[in-house]
């Protein structure tokens, strides 16, 4: 089976490789020249505590949401769990909402690592297509308290957190060179941009998550209405 190398194009993964130490020019050289015992140990170690606080509150926070409900969990709450206080809180998120970013953000990678392995592996538009959305689906049902998170305060919408578009617009990107192959090979369909047809399968499966998540339609599983917005998608683009 043959593999394609994928290069990267997204700016966030581009920043991510980028030399890490430009930071240090704006701190004072003397500092980092010190003599003192542990002078830098003692800065990486600050900086370890505060990542390691962040990654707690994040943590935190997500286990009250799944346990209570997004609606039903307050700063409070949150606060209360971990012993610490509302401002220092504040230090590190401005809002309940925004603890759900790095949930989102995490969800745009889930979502980019599976197009990359569907784009790395040789199968038929509509198999790649397929095997995508229920792997995303079962991902998603099993754990639907923080999905319904997610949805409620649209930590994954590029509308009402701007800072996702770079992550969605990626996404898209490698969905785009799916059906573009597709469309190379003549399984898809060449009477529309492969641009609208990316748009279009995403929109269906992400406004099918939306309804299940809050319930909007009606109890139903989630793996079986992906299933059938595929099939959907893939009968409407057959050439």
């Amino acid at each position: 089976m043959g593999r394609t190398k994928i290069a990267s194009t997204n700016p966030v993964e581009r920043r991510a490789l980028a030399p890490r130490g430009r930071h240090l020019a704006k701190l004072d050289p003397a500092r980092l020249r010190s003599n003192r015992p542990g002078g830098r140990e003692t800065l990486g170690l600050r900086e370890r505590k505060k990542a390691r606080l962040r990654q707690e509150i994040i943590d935190t926070a997500v286990r009250l949401f799944r346990k209570h409900g997004y609606e039903k969990t307050r700063i409070d709450d949150i606060v209360q769990s971990l012993e610490i206080s509302q401002p220092t809180f504040f230090r590190y998120f401005p809002s309940k909402d925004a603890v759900l970013g790095e949930v989102g953000r995490r969800g745009f990678a889930c979502i980019t690592d599976h197009l990359k392995n569907e784009l790395s592996s040789e199968a038929a538009t509509a198999d790649h297509l397929r095997r995508l959305y229920q792997e995303l689906a079962r991902h998603a049902e099993s754990d639907r308290p923080l999905w319904h998170a997610v949805v409620l305060s649209g930590a994954m919408d590029p509308v009402r957190s701007p800072e996702m578009r770079e992550h969605k617009e990626f996404a898209l990107g490698l969905l785009r060179e799916i059906l573009a192959q597709g469309q190379k090979r003549g399984e898809v369909s060449r009477a529309f941009p492969v641009a609208h047809l990316a748009e279009f399968m995403d929109g269906l499966y992400h406004t099918i998550v939306r309804q299940w998540a809050v319930d909007l339609a009606g109890p139903h599983k989630l793996s079986e209405r992906v299933a059938s917005a595929v099939e959907f998608f893939l009968r409407g683009v057959r050439p």
